[in-house]
């Protein structure tokens, strides 16, 4: 009987006469594991080998903790095609809820230049300035980043905030507020048609008080549409909540806590990491639908997510998220929910555990062959490929 399997593994998997029971198999195990990935898409991140750090994302007037990532559609004023533009949550006094810097890092030169520097009295920004983890830029070279303000670095004095609208060189240009936008928080999604576009942000500041307050279920996901007239600044056309009754809580150590990553899937369903609920969940019909799915739909919870915050897809259709409790980034199958696998991105040991409070923005290289993330212990922007 062994030699008619045996003689069948040699002519598929080549393997040589006279190898043991036990070397067989394991050669067999090794065939079978070298034609996996001819069966399904390999785990994106199994190919990612190396991390650089890029570049420190501390401008002159000491901003820290960098939060959104993005790297830029077109060249326009002074952006370049495929820089990253980095903002800052914190002041150079480590208060959170007060940075309004943007850095600009470019590829191709390895060099680093400050983009804006926001006034902290903006009028039209109600409580001040702090950048979050909300921006994006537009085709048309319009940059929008989100405010989730505080006076003294506490959610004592938290501020509903705003969207900032900064052109190509980092001016500000206007503002979008009102009773539907409380702390604009998690990375942005995207539809971008060039004189239209539709953004999707959600906000966790309603009902949030003091740290040590119960959670509060009134995160939204809220579909912003933006009319772009050639030459001037977006115009709000409408504005829908799509999503509703997220958990949100403020935190004496990461300030707040509430759903932070948006990734727009190519059939329209938009997928939200809820961090309270330590999940990822799905709204379908994002970009058309006339009402709130609620909380959506789960895809994956808990298991190798640890608060899930930023999150971005991969070129092979999968989820990648960022912990906010450990300083790893998790692979996921939004079609199956299957968690593929996690890597260590940052592995500080001054925390515990490692890596937790580090990591907030993430975001693909043009290329698909890596991505961008920053690391808050030491204010940089890194890359892994």
């Amino acid at each position: 009987m062994w030699e008619t399997h045996a003689s069948l593994l040699r002519m598929i998997c080549n393997i040589k006469k006279g190898l043991t029971m036990r070397g067989a198999w394991l050669g067999l195990t090794l065939c079978l594991l070298n034609m996996a990935p001819a069966l399904a898409d390999p785990a994106f991140l199994q190919g990612v080998k190396k991390h650089h750090l890029l570049t420190s994302t501390q401008p002159a007037n000491g901003d820290q903790n960098p939060y959104a990532l993005v790297v830029a559609p077109v060249s326009a004023g002074a952006v370049q095609k495929n820089d990253v533009l980095v903002d800052n949550f914190n002041n150079n006094g480590n208060l959170q809820g007060t940075g309004s810097t943007i850095i600009d890092y470019r590829p191709a030169t390895g060099q680093m230049a400050p983009f804006a520097a926001i006034p902290q009295n903006l009028p039209g920004c109600p409580g001040g300035i702090g950048l979050s983890t909300a921006m994006t830029m537009l085709k048309s070279g319009w940059v929008i980043v989100g405010s989730a303000p505080s006076k003294d670095g506490t959610t004592k004095t938290l501020g509903p905030g705003c969207l900032i609208i900064l052109d190509a060189n980092g001016h500000v240009a206007g503002t979008i507020s009102g009773p539907l936008i409380d702390d604009p928080w998690g990375n942005m999604a995207v539809i971008d048609h060039g004189d239209t576009a539709t953004l999707f942000v959600s906000n966790a500041g309603f009902g949030i008080g003091a740290p040590g307050q119960v959670v509060q279920h009134r995160a939204t996901v809220l579909r912003i549409g933006l009319s772009i007239p050639p030459g001037k600044p977006p115009v709000v056309t409408s504005q829908t909540v799509i999503g509703d009754g997220f958990g949100a809580q403020a935190d004496a150590g990461v300030f707040l806590i509430g759903p932070t990553g948006l990734a727009l899937g190519a059939d329209g369903t938009l997928y939200v990491s809820d961090a309270i609920g330590n999940q990822v969940v799905a709204i379908g019909n994002a970009a058309s639908r006339t009402d709130s799915a609620g909380t959506g739909r789960q895809i994956s919870k808990d298991g190798l997510l640890q608060r899930p915050l930023a999150m971005g897809f991969a070129p092979n259709g999968h989820l990648l998220v960022v912990n906010g409790l450990n300083g790893q980034v998790v692979e996921i199958d939004p079609a199956s929910g299957k968690q593929e696998g996690a890597m260590w991105i940052d592995a500080d040991e001054a925390q515990t555990p490692p890596g937790s409070g580090d990591l907030f923005g993430i975001t693909m290289m043009p290329d698909g062959k890596g991505f961008y993330y920053v690391e808050d212990d030491v204010n940089a922007l890194v890359s892994a490929q």
